[in-house]
């Protein structure tokens, strides 16, 4: 079996060095592609592997046709929208992602924006403290519980809303479960975003959900650009010069975010939830212990296509 790792963006060296301990002890070849520029190079690498991790590489349908002998996908991360779940489908191929591997990562970096937002970008200016502020929570999973965890260190009080996850469970971690995700846009001083991008949600964040925000209200993505609606959004800011909106992930129109609202908007260059040495380990071990799994008795635990 001969498992490939292809990243544009590497893996660390120690990841590396644990999804080669995995594979090699299961008696599998690893094979790496990193730092590649040129699709035709990823096309020519899949094209004798038995299995592949991928990072936020896009796996297409060409990619899936390339891959002649390709049984299983597993993205190292929780979000697999750069995956063509209906090719892999119909190629009999598995594909999986690595949950909660990334999660605390991403809740700290929250933080990290939240602190950023209330203290007016660090500009010098009297801002506001998290204490004592409602936080709304969007989507409860893996990501949505420790942002929980950690605002309850800031003396918070926590709000969340998740069509699929039970009231009762969402309320034992001390947070208050509510019913609708109207409700909750309208009672908290600040949202996270943490659903996915679904057919269901893209662009789901819009000018009606938006204009539910009290005043000073923050918004924190650190999910997916494409459950922004961005012209409500830019729309909605420029008539609510109160609201501020952080994300580490680019919207496609940051040019006239950066221009309209350069004191209340702002995104790093680059996805960064997960840019941490601990997650980056986390995910591509988990990836590889997954795939030998899937090898050695058929488990699908994570499989995310049908």
């Amino acid at each position: 079996m001969k498992i490939l790792v292809a990243t544009d963006k590497p893996f660390a060296k120690v990841a590396v060095d644990g999804i080669r301990a995995e594979v090699e002890a299961a008696g599998y070849e690893l094979a790496l592609l990193e730092k590649y520029t040129e699709k035709q190079q990823l096309l020519d690498a899949v094209a004798d592997a038995d299995a592949l991790i991928v990072r936020s590489d896009i796996v297409d349908a060409e990619v899936i046709k390339a891959a002649k002998k390709l049984k299983i996908v597993v993205r190292a991360g929780a979000g697999y929208d750069n995956i063509d779940l209906d090719a892999a489908t119909k190629a009999n191929v598995c594909v999986m992602n690595t949950p909660g591997q990334n999660s605390n990562a991403v809740a700290e970096l929250v933080f990290g924006f939240l602190v950023y937002a209330v203290r007016n970008f660090y500009n010098g200016t009297s801002g506001t403290e998290l204490k004592g502020k409602k936080l709304g929570i969007h989507a409860y999973g893996n990501v949505g519980r420790n942002v929980a965890r950690i605002a309850k260190g800031f003396d918070m009080q926590l709000f969340a809303y998740d069509a699929y996850c039970p009231a009762e469970v969402i309320k034992n971690d001390g947070v208050t479960p509510l019913t609708s995700v109207e409700e909750l846009y309208a009672s908290c001083d600040m949202i996270s975003i943490h659903i996915p991008a679904t057919p269901e949600t893209k662009k789901s964040i819009n000018a009606s959900l938006l204009g539910k925000l009290p005043k000073g209200a923050v918004i924190v993505n650190t999910a997916r650009k494409e459950v922004i609606n961005e012209e409500d959004l830019i729309n909605f800011m420029t008539s609510r010069n109160d609201i501020k909106y952080v994300t580490d992930i680019m919207p496609d129109q940051h040019a006239v975010f950066s221009e309209k609202f350069p004191e209340r908007y702002f995104s790093t260059p680059k996805k960064m939830g997960a840019q941490t040495a601990e997650a980056n380990i986390n995910a591509g071990i988990a990836a590889a212990k997954q795939i030998v799994a899937f090898f050695k008795t058929g488990d699908e635990r994570f499989r995310v296509n049908k």
